[in-house]
């Protein structure tokens, strides 16, 4: 059975004709229901950076390693769950499949509001309830994947910018509301929970009523699985952990960091780093599509070492305020280059496609057919890759605390990765010799 609104056979948002006339209105529909969804799945997969921070105050008797840990377990899953993620919309449907990932966050929810009145709980079960919050992390790699199929390559920048800042602001609403809904303490730490209930139930049936399936986003695994032998898939994957998993991250640590490193200072402040980086995001999609995606990421690795170095000098100094301003710079610039590094995908598979093709207009078609299917494949798989850095960086933290005392380590180790970043985007699209003489086309697409 088909439902009204469910499967759309025909779809050429390359056509301005047809963009004018149905597309733009069918495809903004999708997206501000895509987006709905996203930020819920935010919202769920960081809401244990909140809950960590409160559960000493509830009795629980975890270690400050054991407390980053479960801030880092949803990271780690969320990334794992990106791949199928990936793999589910070409083969169930983008409306469909955003129904079903929604309904999937009553899990998580409901599993954090049974524990938490619970002091007793073993780590090992709260750390299978934090864990269970990749669900929300997953919904990414869908999420982008169904809405790059939906508007044409000129928007695609500005398109996924606003979708994945979106989902982004998830992490600043949970950090915000929270607090404010279980109050002080932690006695009412449930609500954390259930809190979101309704809204999932309500973005479950927006995503069925009013969200569309295209038939054009249909492939085979092995068709998708291809991308994976593209080298270029891989170098925006690394890419990718620098700028987002470098957001995620920080912003699953920031608030238990501020917590251990500057107890004067209130956490109910952190939500503000995760806000500026996903407001950052759609401006970085945009100065991309004017600049060229590898000129912005470059500028936004260069500003992320610059404010790492600035958050080592603060802490060095004992300075609360410069701690925060530098985290805020980080955050700000790993948005621009999340931005960025997605648009740089849609021209680097469409400069190859391209470059394949003959000049007639068939060949164009399926040339242009080809890279959007090849691009979604690629944003999913480089989305669950770079989501890594949702795991890592708190690990990467909580192991540098309990090892030397303090977090230095582990940023002298981020500053470290910052540069390579920049060096591997120079090397590999902003470089004129591998641009003029393997790659031509891609030098006005990516640069």
């Amino acid at each position: 059975m088909r439902w009204p609104r469910s499967w759309i056979d025909a779809w050429d948002p390359e056509n301005p004709l047809f963009w004018e006339r149905t597309g733009r209105r069918i495809a903004r529909r999708n997206l501000v229901w895509s987006i709905f969804a996203e930020n819920l799945g935010f919202s769920v997969w960081l809401v244990w950076s909140v809950v960590a921070t409160r559960l000493p105050a509830a009795g629980f008797r975890y270690t400050t390693e054991q407390l980053f840990a479960l801030v880092s377990l949803p990271g780690l899953a969320g990334a794992l769950l990106r791949f199928p993620y990936t793999f589910a919309v070409p083969r169930f449907g983008g409306r469909n499949w955003t129904a079903v990932s929604a309904l999937l966050l009553l899990i998580p929810t409901l599993a954090l509001a049974t524990l938490v009145g619970r002091p007793d709980t073993p780590f090992w079960l709260m750390a299978l309830a934090a864990a269970s919050a990749g669900f929300g992390g997953g919904n990414f790699a869908s999420s982008m994947a169904n809405i790059s199929f939906f508007f044409p390559d000129r928007d695609k920048g500005l398109a996924l910018g606003l979708n994945a800042a979106g989902g982004n602001l998830g992490v600043a609403t949970v950090q915000l509301c929270v607090p404010l809904v279980v109050g002080a303490g932690a006695a009412h730490l449930s609500r954390a929970g259930t809190l979101w209930l309704p809204l999932i139930v309500a973005a479950a049936a927006g995503a069925f009523l009013f969200m569309d399936n295209l038939s054009t986003a249909r492939s085979s695994f092995r068709d998708q699985l291809a991308v994976a032998r593209d080298k270029h898939t891989w170098i925006v994957a690394l890419l990718y952990i620098g700028t987002f998993g470098s957001f995620v991250g920080y912003s699953a640590a920031f608030p238990l960091l501020l917590r251990t490193q500057f107890p004067t200072v209130t956490t109910s402040l952190a939500f503000l780093g995760p806000l500026a980086g996903s407001l950052a995001r759609p401006l970085g999609g945009r100065l991309a599509d004017r600049l060229g995606g590898a000129r912005v990421t470059l500028a936004s690795f260069a500003v992320m070492a610059a404010s790492a170095a600035g958050v080592l000098f603060a802490m060095q100094h004992h300075a609360p305020g410069g701690f925060v301003g530098a985290f805020l710079a980080l955050f700000v610039a790993s948005g621009l280059g999340n931005g960025s590094t997605f648009r740089m995908i849609p021209a680097i598979f469409r400069a190859q496609a391209l470059a394949g093709a003959s000049r007639d207009g068939a060949a164009t078609a399926a040339a242009h057919l080809r890279a959007r299917r090849d691009s979604a494949a690629v944003i999913g798989l480089a989305s669950a890759v770079g989501a890594l850095g949702g795991f890592f960086i708190p690990r990467a933290l909580g192991a540098s605390i309990h090892a030397t005392g303090g977090p230095a380590a582990a940023f002298s180790a981020f500053l470290a990765c910052y540069f390579f970043c920049v060096a591997l985007t120079w090397w590999h699209y902003l470089r004129a010799s591998f641009l003029v003489t393997r790659l031509p086309s891609l030098a006005h697409a990516a640069v």
